[in-house]
């Protein structure tokens, strides 16, 4: 890329929170005897930005670390560091991006072992082949193929019929008998898992948290309620339309099918959402048409300890086709053009919000996040933190999130300001809000 990355795509890459808390202490000139950037040369996708970033690192031994990142090319960003750790990226890739985000490194070509580690990327690069396509009885059978098709099936609706009679014993046993003895929900989950459900099986063990809650009749009484809906629906898919179908099938735990639809547009990429998943950690990127008024979600996920991937950094405008999956918004970026630094992403009242966010769940009615885009909101405290606009309406960020309602209430110092967040049923996930400058700030 051409443009200089943010603190906010730097940190978008720490693997957890002790990374990120060990590269700020070291992210400073004086643990960096040396430090530079390489130029790209003119026949790169940037052409007068930085193909690699690279320094040597004080360490507790005598020898210095040797850390480096390559920027532009296949597989980029990718990191270099001699360290133990098993962290990718390290503190110390970290902190070599953090210090070039300030302008700190000079430009300068670099050391030998520079030249060594890019050289023998560029060799593995073009010697690196498509895998060659398995091509067993079991995998190329249509026979076989449309067997274990028809079992999975079968194993799923089994699994979708107990459900939804354990969902209408446990109504009608009273829900108090089992608010806070998981052992049902988690039996139940595990059969699940057998049937070959296992985005049902997770949605029920997700439930176990909801007994805590001070609302937790009405909320779990809900997620019942959801539950049961969606095991009449698959029930029934024969008679749903395609896209509806689909979503079904992807909310029970079916693989989405191939991406059917390719979309060329001028994406505003509006915020970003990390998460935990059973074992492993994801996130999730919302993008959306700046002329069709489509929204894409980019969805990653990553073991614990590794990065999670970033396809497209907040507050930038990603000229590119999507390819669009039949069901959840899901795409994937298929043709990359240009990516360049976006003004203010236009947006609306919080009525607006809304209305946008009830389309998306009559499409979905399963669905529990949705990006909104409040423009000219204030940031009120009250029992929690609040956004209003002009009109009068508010709406309550969530009470998890009151460390980055102050970060908005400071910036905004009580100024209406445009604020990117995460529509959910219990109030707003705020991701990014847009200060004066125009420059979108992601929580700490």
């Amino acid at each position: 890329m051409s443009e200089r990355w943010t603190a906010n795509d730097v940190w978008a890459l720490a693997p957890d929170v002790s990374s990120r808390k060990a590269a700020t202490k070291i992210a400073h000139p004086d643990s960096w005897p040396r430090l530079g950037w390489r130029p790209a040369g003119p026949d790169t996708d940037a052409p007068g930005g930085a193909t690699a970033v690279w320094g040597e690192c004080k360490g507790s031994g005598a020898k210095h670390y040797q850390v480096a990142v390559h920027l532009i090319g296949p597989g980029t960003p990718a990191y270099r560091c001699s360290c133990p750790s098993r962290k990718i990226p390290c503190k110390h890739v970290l902190a070599l991006l953090v210090l070039w985000t300030e302008d700190v490194a000079v430009e300068d070509t670099g050391p030998d072992w520079l030249d060594e580690w890019l050289n023998q990327r560029a060799a593995r690069a073009a010697a690196a082949k498509p895998a060659p396509q398995k091509t067993t009885k079991t995998s190329t059978d249509p026979d076989a193929v449309a067997r274990r098709a028809r079992q999975r099936e079968q194993r799923v609706a089994d699994g979708v019929v107990e459900l939804d009679t354990w969902l209408i014993d446990q109504v009608s046993a009273g829900l108090a008998t089992n608010r806070r003895d998981s052992t049902q929900r988690d039996g139940m989950a595990a059969r699940l898992v057998d049937a070959q459900a296992g985005r049902l099986a997770h949605q029920l063990r997700s439930l176990n948290h909801v007994a805590s809650e001070d609302d937790w009749p009405d909320r779990l009484l809900t997620e019942y309620a959801l539950l049961h809906l969606l095991c009449v629906s698959y029930q029934r898919s024969d008679t749903l339309p395609a896209p509806l179908r689909a979503t079904v099938r992807a909310r029970i735990g079916f693989p989405l099918p191939e991406p059917e639809e390719t979309v060329r547009d001028h994406w505003d990429v509006l915020g970003r959402c990390d998460f935990t998943a059973d074992q492993v950690r994801g996130r999730r990127i919302w993008l959306r048409g700046q002329a069709t008024g489509r929204t894409a979600l980019l969805l990653s996920f990553a073991p614990k300890g590794r990065a999670l991937d970033t396809p497209a950094r907040v507050g930038t405008l990603l000229d590119a086709e999507l390819a669009f999956y039949p069901a959840e918004n899901r795409a994937v970026i298929a043709t990359r053009y240009s990516e360049q630094r976006a003004d203010t992403p236009r947006g609306g009242s919080i009525a607006d919000a809304l209305a946008d966010a009830a389309r998306a769940l009559a499409a979905d009615p399963w669905r529990d996040t949705w990006p909104v885009v409040l423009t000219d909101v204030t940031c009120v405290r009250g029992d929690v933190f609040w956004l209003t606009d002009s009109s009068g309406d508010a709406l309550p960020l969530l009470r998890q999130d009151t460390k980055f309602g102050w970060q908005i209430f400071s910036v905004s110092g009580g100024h209406p300001v445009t604020v990117v967040a995460e529509w959910t049923p219990d109030g707003l996930r705020p991701l990014a809000v847009w200060d004066h400058r125009k420059h979108p700030i992601l929580p700490a």
